[in-house]
């Protein structure tokens, strides 16, 4: 068994092309995607476009939650402007995607952890603002429940992959849209790439045991920060153009 894990595309069309027809060229048909695919200051709807012709298996991210679950008035600057670029269909598709889903039997999918899609499943942030790897025994406890032997997830935009004791492979294919961001929750801290890359992962089950390799797709990313710029957000611009925030 084989398929194709993207996540956090937030907006970015050229990207979302870019890992698509990557995974194509690989011989790769199946692909799940792991949510938060519209929010920034980016193509939201084209974006939304792409994602209803190709049906594929689609969890919900939170900031897909805060597109349906509040007016735009109490929006987040970033989720307030996919939100204006957005039509109807691309808005009740949203409502009718899960938290979470078991793929061909084989895969849990969520976007953060089971119990909340704003949580970091692999890391944890230090009050200074340090992102590392959590220990085993908290990613484990968060999978407690979970039998299946592969485990994605997102929302941290890293790429990573843990395996617990038992065997269960647990695994984040990072972002196709967004390499560089900062949030203030649970502690001020940023995330950054160090690469402008759009990123993603290749699932391969053999035999009982699941493998995963991450991938990283060049593709026009300064053509996304020029936008992100006109847009009005120069810390996306600088994202998009570095893989940092400047």
């Amino acid at each position: 068994m084989r398929f194709a894990a993207i996540a956090d595309i937030h907006g970015n069309f050229q990207a979302l092309q870019a890992v698509l027809a990557d995974i194509s060229a690989l011989g790769i048909d199946d692909i799940v995607n792991l949510g938060d695919c519209f929010s920034g200051p980016l193509e939201a709807d084209r974006v939304g476009d792409v994602l209803l012709e190709r049906d594929m298996v689609t969890v919900r991210g939170n900031h897909d939650r805060y597109l349906i679950d509040r007016d735009v008035s109490d929006m987040e600057v970033s989720d307030s402007f996919a939100f204006r670029q957005m039509s109807a269909r691309h808005l009740e598709w949203l409502r009718r995607l899960p938290s979470s889903l078991v793929y061909r039997n084989e895969a849990y999918l969520c976007h953060a952890t089971p119990g909340d899609d704003n949580h970091y499943w692999l890391e944890q942030v230090s009050p200074d603002g340090t992102v590392s790897l959590k220990p085993l025994e908290a990613i484990e406890g968060l999978a407690k429940g979970i039998e299946h032997g592969l485990i994605l997830c997102a929302h941290s935009h890293i790429p990573r992959m843990v395996r617990l004791g038992d065997g269960r492979l647990i695994v984040n294919p990072g972002s196709v849209g967004c390499p560089a961001y900062d949030d203030d929750a649970p502690y001020p801290h940023k995330v950054e790439a160090g690469h402008p890359m759009a990123s993603y992962a290749i699932l391969d089950k053999s035999g009982a045991d699941w493998t995963a390799t991450f991938r990283t797709v060049a593709y026009d990313h300064m053509a996304a920060s020029d936008l992100a710029a006109r847009n009005g957000r120069e810390d996306w611009a600088s994202g998009l153009a570095t893989g940092w925030l400047r």
